[in-house]
């Protein structure tokens, strides 16, 4: 089996479970900087009991395959593979996450994947401290947009 093969069978099916209020994201997707990134590591070193998919048993078996940016894998296939897992990470989350995605692009993975699975998961009622649905407003995504097809 090839490596991305791995890599999307781990991503499917690995566990991404986490405490409740324990979730934390971040988007950098089309941004000049990695300074939500650098946010979001440092929250984690104060708070011990955050997460990102990183800290998951997923994502430490994705990272060890050698499933991260710089790779030798084709970039496409890499945001494919973590998209999977970051879907399930955020299907299986429950209460407050905690964003670090200030002017987070429309096209980035928390905007198009994330933002509106955290609307759909009935358990996350909170983002950064605040409602979900208000919280998203400022991403122009709405319930009404939960029924796109």
């Amino acid at each position: 089996m090839n490596k991305l093969q791995q890599g999307r069978d781990i991503a499917a099916t690995a566990d991404v479970s986490s405490p409740q209020d324990c979730v934390v994201l971040y988007s950098v997707s089309y941004q000049p900087t990695d300074i939500n990134k650098r946010r979001a590591f440092e929250y984690i070193k104060n708070h011990p009991s955050a997460m990102m998919i990183d800290h998951t048993p997923c994502g430490k078996q994705l990272l060890a395959l050698g499933m991260e940016t710089g790779a030798e894998n084709p970039p496409e296939e890499l945001t494919k593979i973590w998209r999977i897992a970051s879907e399930r990470f955020i299907k299986s989350a429950t209460g407050n996450i905690t964003a670090f995605v200030e002017n987070a692009d429309k096209r980035s993975t928390f905007v198009t994947v994330e933002l509106p699975l955290i609307l759909q998961n009935n358990q996350i009622t909170r983002i950064n401290g605040e409602d979900k649905f208000v919280f998203a407003a400022q991403f122009g995504v709405c319930r009404k947009d939960l029924f796109k097809k």
